[in-house]
């Protein structure tokens, strides 16, 4: 009977045959053989728990026997008991320690479990070492070597094996998104159009199209081919979050919320979606709903970093900044080697210190991980040394945009001396706007480098012979401190994004003001401090409108104090110098900045510890920037947030005809407000205590006559001051970066070679 069941499965009479393996085993239950192939036959039918009992018992009846641990280990593999499925191939190997079929089992048991991916590695190699052309094994190991980041090797087997077997989708896909991972994405484009010439309905070939269109910058083909993937298979997960994302880079925000909600459906726990809901929720300033997106997440994967680093950024935005601090410290201990999750926990210490040497220390520290083992020992910089030559100066931003940086970077750009520099930008600008379009005018050389990555952009600004490279990021979102880590360029300033340190080796010089960083300071910074002649920013409103409105006191009967600044500097040294000022002034009035829902309610409760009623205080949300400068016309007096002072929100403030008051801190960051006030010979306005805050308010409240002229007149005072005085303050940066170049030239010319700048001030 054995016989003829055999014959049977031969010939593809599976029915048959499974019949008269049962016949067997009914008369003879030990049957090794008849119990093996029946088992066979169950797994083949998708049934692996049968398979399990019928060919565990043929193994039983001999143990040394590789062709029923060959089998056993196939049906444990079938129910992803794959540490099982080792033992079982172990066995073999025992048996016959040259079976590449074996040694690639092994190694697919051993892929699937966490944490053994050398051993898997190891069993792919011998496998091909007993086997050259085994090209299962090639791209299984290709495939595993992708996923180490050993990405040179891995395309080099996936390459081999579409090579020998062109006709294996499988391989080829695979060999795409390799190509994907090294950035090659014009070379998987191809490979990846090649599979779906002659396989149309590869779900996986179409969806890895649309990963090396995406990386190409085609966002339209790049849509099309993962709405294609989605025909071919509905619900596809991870197809629904890629077309999310090409939709919010579209600025499709909408479309790009709706895909993210499917791909949520279609795999509830889905922690790329659900991660990207919440930063889309949170740019469209929807915190609440990014809170609650984001804490979803976290249930299911506590310690998941990129929710943890997003929700920190979340809490900050909502004036969180207690836990803000905290879930950023929580994603640095469970992803320590995550550059950006760290950089955002240096800027929001920021807010809180009081004093300049932790936040040294902790950029220090950052520096130390992240920058130094990628700062070259010996920087090589052939650029032309002559001291007085055209210099050619690289600015870096992602948001040469619509954003409140571009209110300092037009005044400067727009009045540069092209005579003497040859101006270049970096931009990483995600949506270009119009205000792109206008700064893109001011650059001799205008580079899109979005899609560059930090050693990719370091070898084209190197190129570039780039003299002075200006970093207007540091540790903000998006900044790109890891490409200054690799010093592209001889001289290598820090500015604008806030007057602090980068704590980076690499970063030679930052720039600040007399008053930001009087005498005795040089210490609290990384870099040498370059102090410009006047300020540190040079403002232009960019519109004259809205126009500035009469006192509302004089209407109204009372003064309303304000504060619009970014609610995270709201700490509480912030709240008892307010409460201080509202108990003054018994019948004045606050409006703020928060966002609505429950952070209002705990904004309330924290004012109300301060003594500051709740009937006393109203809000107003993140709004565009019109809307925004317009809410000035309820304000008569600014007060300014401690330690981290406002910046661009107190030179919108005067420029609104508000003045304010501001209480001067020990790091630069607050002692922005002193800075500012000087210039508009505004300084008794400027507090060094917390009593002289109080004071000062007190008595400015108390003199409506000065205050009503003060709105009258703050707006063209600002004007007539070097806060506006691009030419002056562009001649200014100017003549520092012609200073720092000679001395470079002439140390260079000394030593005769590149050298390092060195600590100190300036």
């Amino acid at each position: 009977m054995l016989e003829a069941a055999t014959e049977r499965h031969r010939a593809g009479d599976l029915a048959g045959a499974r019949r008269l393996y049962r016949q067997l085993l009914s008369a003879s239950p030990t049957h090794a053989v008849a119990a093996f192939r029946a088992g066979l036959l169950e797994l083949q039918d998708g049934h692996p728990e049968a398979a399990l009992t019928l060919v565990s018992q043929a193994a039983a009846t001999d143990l040394a026997e590789p062709r029923y641990q060959m089998g056993l280990g196939s049906v444990l593999q079938a129910l992803h008991r794959y540490a099982e499925a080792a033992a079982a191939y172990r066995r073999v190997l025992q048996a016959d320690p040259h079976s590449p079929d074996a040694h690639f089992a092994l190694g697919v048991s051993l892929h699937s479990l966490r944490g053994h991916g050398s051993l898997a590695a190891a069993a792919y190699t011998q496998a091909l070492a007993l086997r050259p052309d085994h090209t299962d094994a090639m791209s299984n190991l290709g495939t595993l070597l992708q996923e180490m980041g050993r990405l040179e090797e891995a395309v080099a087997l996936l390459q081999a094996a579409v090579d020998r077997q062109p006709s294996r989708a499988s391989y080829a896909v695979n060999l795409g998104i390799a190509l994907c991972r090294q950035r090659k994405f014009d070379a998987a484009e191809a490979v990846l159009c090649g599979v779906l010439e002659w396989n149309v309905d590869h779900a996986e070939a179409a969806f890895n199209l649309g990963i090396a269109r995406h990386g190409l910058g085609k966002l339209r083909q790049a849509a099309e081919h993962y709405r294609h993937a989605l025909e071919l298979r509905p619900g596809y997960a991870d197809a629904l979050n890629n077309l999310g994302n090409v939709y919010k880079e579209l600025g499709e925000f909408q479309w790009a919320k709706s895909a993210y909600e499917s791909a949520l459906r279609a795999q509830p726990e889905g922690i790329a979606a659900l991660n990207n809901l919440g930063c889309l929720l949170r740019s469209g300033g929807l915190l609440e709903d990014a809170e609650a997106v984001l804490r979803r997440g976290l249930q299911v994967h506590p310690d998941h970093p990129a929710l943890l680093d997003n929700l920190g950024s979340v809490l900050k935005d909502a004036g969180e900044l207690d836990q803000a601090i905290d879930c950023f410290r929580h994603a640095v201990r469970v992803d320590p080697d995550n550059a950006a999750t760290h950089s955002n926990l240096v800027y929001a210490l920021s807010f809180q210190s009081t004093q300049a040497g932790p936040l040294l220390e902790a950029a220090c520290r950052w520096n130390e991980r992240f920058a130094a083992p990628l700062r070259p020992a010996t920087p090589s910089h052939p650029n032309d040394r002559s001291p007085d030559r055209r210099l050619r100066i690289g600015y870096v931003s992602p948001d040469f945009r619509e954003h409140c940086q571009t209110l300092f970077t037009i005044p400067l750009l727009s009045h540069h001396d092209h005579a003497q520099l040859d101006i270049h930008c970096y931009s990483s600008v995600e949506r270009a706007d119009d205000f792109t379009r206008c700064i893109s005018g001011y650059a001799d050389v205008w580079r899109d480098v979005r899609r560059l990555d930090d050693e990719s952009l370091a070898c084209a600004i190197r190129a570039d012979r780039i003299d002075i490279l200006v970093d207007l990021t540091m540790h903000m979102a998006k900044g790109r401190p890891l490409l200054f880590a690799r010093t592209p360029a001889p001289i290598q300033i820090a500015w604008l994004a806030y007057p602090g340190t980068t704590g980076m080796g690499a970063m030679d010089y930052r720039f600040t003001d007399p008053r930001l960083d009087p005498g005795g300071c040089d210490d609290h910074y990384s870099e040498r401090s370059i102090r410009l002649d006047d300020s540190f920013w040079c403002y232009d409103p960019l519109t004259d409108q809205p126009l500035v409105n009469p006192l509302p006191a004089i209407g109204r009967g009372f003064v309303t104090f304000g504060c619009l600044n970014n609610p995270c500097k709201v700490t509480d040294a912030t709240l008892r110098l307010w409460g201080g000022v509202m108990r003054a002034v018994a019948d004045s009035r606050l409006r703020l900045l928060a966002p609505p829902g429950p952070y209002r309610t705990r904004f309330l409760e924290r004012l109300a510890l301060h003594g500051i009623a709740a009937d006393r205080v109203s809000f107003v949300p993140y709004q565009i920037r019109a809307d925004y400068l317009c809410a000035y016309h309820e304000i008569d007096i600014g007060l300014d947030t401690f330690p981290y002072n406002g910046h661009t929100t107190s030179l919108d403030s005067l420029w609104m005809g508000v003045p304010t008051i501001s209480r001067m801190g020990e790091t630069c960051v607050g002692r922005g407000g002193s800075s500012q006030l000087f210039h508009v010979d505004l300084s008794e306005l400027t507090a060094g205590t917390d009593a002289e805050f109080i004071a000062a308010a007190v008595a400015l409240a108390g003199d409506l006559p000065r205050l009503a002229e003060l709105r009258q007149h703050l707006r063209a005072r600002l004007e007539r001051s070097p806060l506006m005085d691009a030419d002056r303050f562009a001649r200014s940066i100017e003549a520092a970066y012609r200073k720092v170049w000679k001395d470079y030239c002439g140390a260079s010319a000394m030593l005769g070679g590149d050298v390092d700048l060195g600590a100190g001030g300036l």
